[in-house]
């Protein structure tokens, strides 16, 4: 293909894809490329001349067809809606509503990730409590090599932090004998047949369109070699679902349904031998666990659920809805399960919950609420098209969740005691010492709802500031008073904050010397604000509280050791 040609093909299947699989006469096709590619308007006769057989091609194929080339070639479907007219929140599933079944079918590979929730939230969190129907989580554990038996209970945990309600839990290690009884079914219709054929011998026949010589045997034939499969050693045979020979896409023609596994299964141990793969045991089950309706997966699986249909026509099963959407690409974050296991196992990380991971447990533990990884979800939707995040968007949509229920607190890292020469000092009579003032200051807990009180700061004239805060100049320790910092010397300045203003003084933040608790924050990159100290009303705090340290950041109470409050930074 020319570049001329595939640009024409790239706007041909565009057209196709708006509507539904036919692409309008070769004018609507040319008309696009002449409004994008205005630099190709001198070739209009020769496009006009190429494009009505482009058209054509496109046309003969499937609309699964059609959404696995945009898809493989990379091409952005544009979304023409103007911001008034685009939808909020997700819109509704094609096909009937009525008793909706859907399915989140991770695999136990370790803890689920923000990746996950891109799956999992519009299955349960949305469509299927939008249509009063059924959410079935079902764990894909048919690889051995891929099983970290941890996972089991970290993705019911997981799934529960998420608010989503699961209605049956399956497992695919415990249903190898329904897949085997499919499996003679296939073959004895002859659907389905052993080959022996070496992998590289099959792939080249494959490619050019050909059968192996096994695909021709009789089913009693497939039925004895099927007995004799558990005998055999991995990679002598594989049980084949027979699909069109001539299929546009190689990877689609006659696919692999079972093949053997040598390793011990964690659940199961060398129970079975005969291991079902992806696309069988997925196609087998979403019919059977109550006839899914609805599959919402990412759009790497366009041609998995091209294959399955096979094995749905093959049966006399009703198809359900495929909906595919696009990637989801996220900036300084690893997503990857198997690079997050070697990590934690290097000791690079401090487990599946370390701030530097985009684990739903690491999100967690850092104070991140599960609304606003909901809320994400919804926003993105279900599009073919990729979505980038970052963390400035998950902040904005946790900092409106946390403003209302974080009360407020002082917090100084890196202490440092001063004393605040110059404030008014009084004699005690009884002593005949004298002594400075001191101050009880309420502040609220929280500025916008008063009736949840007020905590009191004893200020004394003794206080830590952060070593930061040393620069000379007039500073104003908040609601207090405003000293004066010259070569390290601390003196009294002024009382008001209006006096404040007008000496543009910085406002900082104190801490009671003699009536605080030592605290320490762990960042998101994992670094440690050690020594930190905190004001007394901390010590109220329980594990699991998010407080926000004023003008520092919001943060999550995780342990409480040896009289020091141990917290998680979330974010500014």
């Amino acid at each position: 293909m020319t570049d001329l040609e595939k640009t024409i093909y790239k706007y041909a299947l565009l057209n196709a894809i708006k509507h539904k699989g036919n692409a309008n006469p070769p004018g609507a096709v040319m008309g696009a490329i002449m409004s994008s590619e205005p630099d190709l308007r001198k070739d209009a006769k020769k496009i006009g001349s190429i494009s009505g057989k482009i058209v054509t091609n496109v046309n003969e194929m499937s609309i699964e067809e059609i959404e696995l080339e945009i898809a493989n070639l990379g091409i952005e479907i544009e979304d023409n809606k103007s911001n008034n007219e685009k939808e909020k929140g997700l819109s509704d599933l094609p096909g009937s509503h009525k008793n909706v079944v859907m399915r989140f079918a991770p695999n136990p590979s370790g803890p689920l990730h923000i990746g996950h929730a891109r799956a999992a939230v519009p299955n349960g969190g949305e469509y299927a409590e939008r249509y009063d129907g059924k959410l079935i989580l079902r764990i894909e554990d048919t690889d051995p090599k891929r099983i970290y038996p941890p996972a089991y209970d970290m993705i019911q945990e997981d799934l529960e932090w998420l608010n989503i309600k699961i209605d049956e839990i399956y497992y695919q290690s415990d249903r190898f004998p329904i897949y085997y009884e499919y499996a003679e079914k296939l073959i004895k219709n002859g659907a389905a047949y052993m080959c022996q054929c070496e992998g590289g011998e099959f792939k080249k026949l494959k490619d050019a369109c050909e059968p192996c010589p096994c695909r021709s045997k009789s089913p009693e034939e497939n039925m004895v070699l099927w007995r004799e499969f558990p005998d055999m050693e991995a990679g002598q045979a594989v049980l084949r679902v027979k699909t069109d020979i001539n299929h546009k896409n190689p990877a689609i023609r006659d696919w692999v349904a079972m093949r053997i596994v040598e390793e011990e299964h964690p659940r199961i141990g060398r129970e079975y031998k005969i291991y079902p793969m992806m696309n069988f045991s997925v196609a087998i089950d979403d019919h059977l666990m109550g006839g899914m309706t609805h599959v919402l997966r990412g759009k790497d699986h366009l041609a998995n659920s091209e294959k399955q249909k096979y094995l749905y026509e093959h049966m006399g099963w009703d198809v359900p809805e495929f909906i595919h959407y696009g990637r989801l690409k996220m900036e300084d974050i690893a997503l990857s399960t198997s690079k997050a296991m070697a990590g934690i196992d290097e000791g690079n990380y401090m487990g599946w919950d370390d701030p530097r991971l985009g684990t739903l447990r690491a999100i967690a533990r850092r104070g991140i609420q599960s609304k606003a990884i909901h809320d994400l979800m919804v926003e993105i939707g279900v599009k073919m098209s990729d979505s980038a995040i970052s963390w400035k968007k998950i902040y904005g949509l946790n900092r409106n969740i946390l403003e209302e229920i974080s009360n407020r607190y002082f917090f100084v890292p890196n202490p440092k005691k001063i004393n605040i020469y110059g404030l008014n000092i009084e004699k005690d009579n009884e002593t005949n010492i004298n002594k400075t003032n001191i101050e009880i200051i309420e502040r609220p807990l929280h500025p916008d709802h008063l009736k949840r009180g007020n905590r009191k700061l004893v200020f004394d004239g003794e206080v830590y500031i952060s070593s930061n805060d040393l620069g000379d100049g007039i500073v104003r320790l908040m609601d207090a008073v405003n000293i004066n910092i010259k070569n390290n010397d601390i003196s009294y300045n002024s009382k008001s904050f209006e006096e404040a203003r007008e000496l543009k003084a910085r406002i900082i933040q104190w801490v009671p010397a003699n009536d605080n608790i030592k605290a320490k924050i762990v960042m998101d990159d994992a670094s440690i604000v050690e020594g930190g100290i905190c004001e007394s009303y901390c010590k109220n705090l329980n594990v699991g509280d998010i407080v926000q340290f004023e003008r520092f950041g919001f943060a999550r109470l995780d342990e409480i050791s040896n009289n020091e409050l141990i917290f998680y930074f979330a974010h500014k």
